[in-house]
């Protein structure tokens, strides 16, 4: 029984988008030991997939931290075949470091399954990792929504949609006011729809703000784990949201989705994308500060 190594240590849209890549690996080798390299953010939503028989959950392996690298590059020489799904300059270092192991599928200069294409920082990021798993002789499975995922969380009985204010705190330009989000919510409201707010603790100011303009909304900011928000997110009508992790993790429980986006990402390369084809909304403006309430009042359900 062969040893894999699948390596992807975030972040958490990031992540997510590896779900297709993930069930492609386990279908191509359904006898082999799978093992995943990840930080322990995902550590519980990664051991209740189907896909890994162990987890490597550590913090990530930098030249800052030795004696973690040392360790992980210790590791990676117990595998047979290793597929570095991060592609970063950390896991090429990872390689080199480890003594170029054999049978590597990524982008270190040496590995023995390069993912050469020369357009791939052109690639939306689920065709990037697919076209990998060509050039490393997998065929690629159709994505499906991860049914494990689905009876996760809180259940509401009434009719809800998900609002996701947040986003990276060191990159404010990928927020949209939540003056606005509020202004959603109050509309929410008029149509019997009860807006959700979900978020890390550090972002329970902005649903304060949102419920301060509408009382009726559900504050769960702090109060989810990843598989109880997976859930949460998959019993929504809509989820509505910045260019944040929890926007990708509706997306693969083929929930509808509007995201936002301006011009600090570019949705031609990272955005979410649900299972089924016509329930992703990208809004894409060069200032999210710009954007009226009205181009998402239009979309919202009736």
């Amino acid at each position: 029984m062969s040893r894999i190594l699948v390596i992807k240590l975030g972040a958490l849209g990031d992540f997510i988008q590896s779900f297709g890549a993930f069930s492609s690996i386990r279908e191509a080798y359904p006898h082999a030991h799978i093992t995943l390299l990840t930080t322990p953010a995902f550590y519980d939503l990664a051991l209740a997939s189907p896909w890994f028989d162990a987890i490597i959950a550590q913090p990530r392996p930098t030249l800052k931290r030795p004696v973690s690298l040392f360790k992980t590059c210790q590791k990676i020489k117990d595998f047979d075949r290793v597929f570095d799904l991060q592609t970063s300059n950390r896991s090429k270092k990872i390689f080199h470091i480890a003594g170029r192991p054999k049978h590597w599928s990524g982008i270190s200069k040496g590995c023995c399954h390069p993912h050469a294409n020369p357009s791939r920082n052109d690639m939306h990021t689920l065709a990037r990792m697919d076209d990998q798993l060509i050039h490393a002789g997998i065929i690629p499975q159709n994505r499906t929504v991860p049914t494990w995922l689905k009876d996760h969380g809180p259940t509401l009985q009434e009719r809800y949609a998900v609002l996701i204010p947040g986003a990276a705190p060191h990159r404010p330009q990928k927020r949209w006011p939540i003056s606005r989000f509020a202004e959603v919510g109050n509309l929410l409201s008029e149509k019997k729809i009860r807006p959700v707010i979900v978020g890390t603790k550090e972002e329970t100011p902005l649903a304060t703000y949102i419920q301060h303009t509408c009382p009726d909304a559900l504050d769960l900011t702090g109060q989810t784990s990843l598989l109880e928000l997976a859930g949460v997110l998959g019993r929504a009508c809509v989820v509505i949201g910045n260019d944040t992790g929890p926007i990708h993790l509706a997306a693969i429980m083929d929930t509808p989705i509007i995201a936002l986006f301006s011009q600090d990402s570019d949705p031609r390369l990272t955005s979410p994308l649900t299972i089924t084809p016509g329930r992703t909304t990208i809004i894409d403006v060069p200032d999210l500060a710009l954007l009226p309430t009205s181009r998402i009042a239009a979309l919202l359900p009736t």
